[in-house]
């Protein structure tokens, strides 16, 4: 019987875990790196909008709802500029064209209904980002964003819905 260190298998199977990024049908770094600074300026964009138009709506539901969803921006802005980091890249730090068209919108109802369409566009970028993503964590916090941005347009949806109280 031979030694299996003088004849190690052969089969590319056995180095899958060593094939490069792209090779495995993967994002590779540079489009990484481009797709989590784009996503990094859009949640920019939508936490100075929503933390303007929270202090516009004052303290009814829409005012709680915008703060709400703020503090998920901020952190998904933390989140993204992290994972850049790592990835050896410097954060962006500008602010998606996004924030000036919503606050363009002076109604706030109707701005809330731009805002998720914009929440909408992030979460079609993130579903057709995350069978790219190789590495766990940064899939898992991805995956994590993505769902809270799918409760935030229902929440959202639901609020701008109702007929307004006078």
């Amino acid at each position: 019987m031979t030694d299996r260190k003088d004849n190690p298998p052969s089969s590319p199977a056995c180095a899958m875990h060593e094939a490069d990024d792209a090779y495995m049908g993967f994002a590779p770094a540079d489009e990484l790196i481009a797709a989590l600074d784009e996503l990094l300026e859009a949640e920019r964009a939508g936490a100075r909008v929503t933390l303007e138009t929270a202090r516009q709506a004052g303290d009814g539901p829409l005012g709680a709802l915008m703060q709400a969803i703020q503090h998920d921006e901020a952190r998904w802005c933390a989140m993204l500029s992290g994972h850049l980091k790592a990835l050896g890249a410097t954060p962006s730090s500008r602010v998606g064209a996004f924030y000036d068209k919503a606050m363009a919108i002076a109604e706030l109802d109707a701005r809330t209904r731009f805002l998720n369409r914009g929440q909408g566009w992030v979460v079609r970028k993130l579903a057709a980002l995350l069978p790219r993503v190789r590495d766990d964590r940064l899939h898992a916090d991805l995956a994590a964003m993505l769902r809270a941005h799918e409760a935030n347009i229902a929440r959202a949806d639901t609020l701008v819905a109702r007929p307004p109280t006078t």
